[in-house]
Formats: structure tokens, C-alpha cells, sequence
């Protein structure tokens, strides 16, 4: 769901090597995937593995790997997969409580490296966990999904402009997505199939044998919300104190949530940068107002429909403009950099070079050819999509006239999951009965997981405690909220639960004179 470069906390780390597992007697990984219903037990190859755990590449965590079927339900068919794992030990063994696992967002974004963010950013969470991750089948250092090269992904996002609804530039998006989702069956037909949550989880819980644990708690961001709730969904008994953050409707299907977001992107842009950067037009020249501010955008996109430009050797067209847009406003912190864009793009000729290729670089690749083999695989398969191209057709005109900046996109991604094989994954509901309590973190104008779709799931998930985060920051722990680390580390270091939902203030957006 990331169509731009995000936040340095989110940033997926290098790669740790894969290193070879030796076996060992009888592990704890034996009783794996005993709760998770129609999963027969784990074989021995796999529940008698040792992590021989080593210094990562880089960085300041160890890894290792670990050998999963391909299939957890049918574990002695087809060649097996390879999940690379990370690990920060606990900075006090005297004081350590278990393990904290973590996982990435996306799905497709790499999890190896995501236990050094708490770990230098907590020391009460570094001192009480192991703080482990990995990277996702089908991601990273795992074994890898594939589909389109780069040059066929990027033509899905900049190709014409999105917004064009003639049957002509429609008839041509469908044809794009329909064409990726055959070179995905292509390069990578015999493991589509089990690019799934379902199967990642399973995955998880072996993690959680290996590492001898008889019980893991969790934190997870955007998409890893769902990799979190389906985890503790199918192994209530393994999990102990659960957080998530900026939450997916994980209580109902991918394509109810997806169809939501045109609105939340649109909510944020006119309702929070829109008057921020009118608030600055002293420092940015966008207009006095919001509607002048939007207006100017509305401008600087018409011209790059009409005469896309060539910004040091990449053709920037007005799809690039929207894709960079919807992902800066994930966090108030980078609302000057958005700024700073439609300034560059508008006026290049005043740029520095330097500013310029540094953009240009930025722009050029929308999304990872990788990240969107696996997201697609993630999100067409682990519930159901409407198949009928006729009715996204529709679907997304209406969406695209009325929340432009996501919705001229919406049917990209609905025609890539609407021409994709039906999927025979297992329907997970989560429901939250029998689980200790979860918390749940959300601002309210989050972009990418929006606030109404987090309290569903809030509301579907008995025992869950809902912390309501103001402004619209997507990823609200680790981003120096006083508040929200109370509540996490709280909870996680000293099982401090709130009784009943809360609230915490946003954080200020940024001004851009402060230090002049």
C-alpha cells in the first residue's frame, strides 16, 4: 500500500544472511500448529531444526533461517521455503519477560530488521525482550515471489493518467493488471497459492517453537495488525500481550477495506495538509486558503497530464504526482517534504541538480517489483475479491470523481485481484474470544488504516482496548508520542491495561520557520 519512500523507522533494513539449520532432538517446535484447525502436526524435519543464529550482514541484530513447507496443510508436497529471522537479545537477562516478535508492514515490506527500531528507540522494551523478526515468505531474504519485471510494474502506477475514464485508458489499465497477473502465474504459478497470512502464521508459530518459547507477545504496524490478530486468532494459547498498530479491518475482507481508502487519502489531504500548507504560504506560495492551496495542486497536476516532464532523465507524470502525495501525508512530519515536491516539480529549472535527481530517484519507481509480488499475492488471496471487471469499472469511476487522489488508482489494484485465480485460502475470523486483551493504537486520520475500519475491528474483537491517537500519523508508536509509549511500554513491560478505551493528543505538525 506504500507508493512512496516512507519514514526511516519503517525502512526496510539489509538483509541478514541465510545461514544453514542443523538438527537437533526433540525441539518445543513439536506441539507447532496443534491449535490452528486442519493443520496436521509439524514433521519432524522442521520441529527438529536448530536457528543457528549469527551476526546479520549489518546492524546490530543476529539472524538466521529456518526451513517451513510450502504448504502447512499438506507439509510433504512441493519444495520447501526458506523465512529468514532476526533477533535482538534482551539488554538485561535479569530482567527479561519473553519474547516481543515483530513483523513488517505492506504486506511485502522486509520484518528483518524492524527489532533495531524498539530496541534503540525503548530500553524498558529492549531490556524485558528478545526482540525478534523476519522476513515474510515471499519477501526479502526469504524465498521470493515473483512476477513482473520493474519497467511492467511501474507502467500499472504512471501509465497515461489514472484519472482518465475513457474506455480507451480504461480498457488499457485492465489489460496491464490482467497481464501482470500472468506473468505472476508464469514465474511463480506452483507458490502463488501459498502467499498467504494463513500460511505466514504458521510460519510464525514454528519461529516461536525454535526459539523454545511456550508463549510470544507482539507488536505489529498496518499490515502486520493482521498478521498479529490472525496469529492470536489461531494460536490463542501461544500468544501473550498482543499490540497493534494503525490498524487493517482485520474482522472483515481486504477488498472492504481497500475500497475505503480512496476516502481516507482524500480525508487527509483536504482536511490536514491542505490548510497546513495554506497556514505556510508565507513559506510556500501555495495559496492563502485551502481551496487556493488544492487548486494549485489541481494545476501543477493538469499540466503534467498535458506536458509530463522529464525530470533528469525520468518521465514524471501526473500519476507520480498522486502516488507521491498519498504517501508523504502518512505522517505530519513529512508534510514539508510534500511541499518542497510541488515546488520542485512546478518550478525545476530553479532546483539544484542535486534536489533534482534526488526527486527524480524518488519518483521513479512507484512501487518494488518485488513488494508488489507479494502484496498482490497477499491481498487477492487471503479473502474473497469480486471477479466482475465490469463492476470495478464502476466501482472505481464513482471513486475516482469523488476522492481523486487514491481513487483513480482503485482500479489498478481491484483488476489485478479481480483477474487473479480464485484462492483456496482458509477464511480466518477474528473474534477475539478466548484471547487476553489487545491493544489497539489508531489515529484518527490515518490515510492507509483508517479510523473507521479500525473501530470495526476494535468493536469486533472482544476484549480489545482501542487507544485513539488525534491527527492522522500512520504508525503512532515509536514516533516520540509521550503518550502512546506510555500506554505501549506499559503495557508491554508492565501488563498495565487500560479498563477501557483512551485517547492520547496528536503530535503538533511541523513549522517550517522553527530554527530560522
Amino acid at each position: 500500500m506504500h507508493l512512496f519512500t516512507k519514514p526511516a523507522r519503517w525502512a526496510t533494513a539489509a538483509a541478514c544472511g541465510l545461514l544453514a539449520l542443523a538438527a537437533l532432538p526433540a525441539s518445543p517446535a513439536s506441539a507447532a500448529g496443534a491449535e490452528a484447525g486442519g493443520a496436521p502436526a509439524v514433521p519432524a524435519r522442521y520441529a527438529q531444526q536448530r536457528l543457528d543464529w549469527q551476526p546479520c550482514r549489518t546492524g546490530a541484530l543476529e539472524c538466521a533461517s529456518m526451513t517451513v513447507p510450502r504448504d502447512w496443510y499438506h507439509p510433504g508436497t512441493g519444495a520447501d521455503l526458506t523465512v529468514a529471522v532476526s533477533r535482538h537479545r534482551a539488554a538485561d537477562p535479569a530482567a527479561r519477560r519473553g519474547v516481543l516478535m515483530m513483523a513488517a508492514g505492506g504486506p511485502g515490506a522486509s520484518g528483518l530488521g524492524r527489532p533495531a527500531g524498539p530496541a534503540a528507540y525503548s530500553p524498558k522494551v529492549a531490556a524485558a525482550y528478545d526482540i525478534v523478526g523476519f522476513d515474510q515468505r515471499g519477501v526479502g531474504a526469504s524465498t521470493q515471489v515473483l512476477c513482473s519485471d520493474q519497467d511492467t510494474v511501474d507502467a500499472l502506477f504512471t501509465s497515461g493518467d489514472l484519472r482518465d475514464r475513457s474506455r480507451r485508458a480504461v480498457d488499457a489499465t485492465v489489460d496491464r493488471a490482467r497481464n501482470f497477473v500472468r506473468d505472476c502465474e508464469r514465474r511463480s504459478g506452483d507458490l502463488l497459492p501459498y502467499i498467504t497470512t494463513d500460511q505466514a502464521v504458521h510460519d510464525m508459530d514454528l519461529f516461536r517453537a525454535l526459539l523454545g518459547e511456550s508463549k510470544v507477545s507482539y507488536y505489529g504496524p498496518s499490515y502486520a495488525t493482521i498478521l498479529g490478530a490472525y496469529y492470536a486468532t489461531e494460536f490463542p494459547r501461544r500468544v501473550d500481550r498482543v499490540v497493534l498498530d494503525s490498524n487493517i479491518g482485520f474482522t472483515g475482507s481486504w477488498q472492504k477495506f481497500l475500497t475505503g481508502q480512496p476516502m481516507s487519502f482524500q480525508r487527509r489531504f483536504e482536511q490536514d495538509f491542505l490548510p497546513w500548507l495554506a497556514a505556510n504560504d508565507a513559506t510556500y506560495h501555495r495559496g492563502r486558503t485551502a481551496e487556493e492551496a488544492k487548486a494549485s495542486y489541481e494545476r501543477l497536476r493538469r499540466t503534467l497530464s498535458e506536458h509530463p516532464l522529464d525530470l533528469e532523465g525520468t518521465t514524471i507524470t501526473p500519476n507520480h504526482l498522486d502516488g507521491a502525495a498519498t504517501s508523504l501525508v502518512y505522517s505530519g512530519d513529512r508534510f514539508p517534504e510534500l511541499a518542497a515536491l510541488l515546488d520542485v516539480l512546478e518550478h525545476p529549472e530553479a532546483a539544484p541538480q542535486a534536489a533534482r535527481r534526488a526527486l527524480a530517484e524518488k519518483l521513479k519507481h512507484p512501487l518494488g517489483a518485488q513488494f508488489a509480488a507479494d502484496f498482490f499475492s497477499v491481498i487477492c488471496q487471503d479473502t474473497p475479491w469480486n471477479h466482475d471487471s465490469a463492476f470495478w469499472v464502476s466501482r472505481s469511476a464513482a471513486d475516482s470523481a469523488a476522492y481523486p487522489m487514491a481513487g483513480a488508482r482503485e482500479l489498478t489494484f481491484a483488476s489485478v485481484c479481480a483477474a487473479w485465480p480464485r484462492s483456496q485460502a482458509p477464511r480466518v475470523q477474528v473474534t477475539g474470544r478466548g484471547l487476553p486483551p489487545i491493544m489497539m493504537l489508531n489515529s484518527r486520520h490515518d490515510p492507509a488504516t483508517y479510523y473507521e475500519g479500525a473501530l470495526r475491528a476494535h468493536q469486533g474483537t472482544a476484549g480489545s482496548r482501542l487507544i485513539t491517537v488525534g491527527g492522522g500519523d500512520h504508525g503512532v508508536y515509536q514516533s516520540h508520542n509521550p503518550c502512546v509509549d506510555a500506554y505501549v511500554e506499559g503495557f508491554l513491560v508492565d501488563g498495565r491495561m487500560p479498563t477501557e478505551d483512551a485517547s492520547c493528543e496528536g503530535k503538533p505538525l511541523p513549522d517550517p520557520t522553527a530554527g530560522r
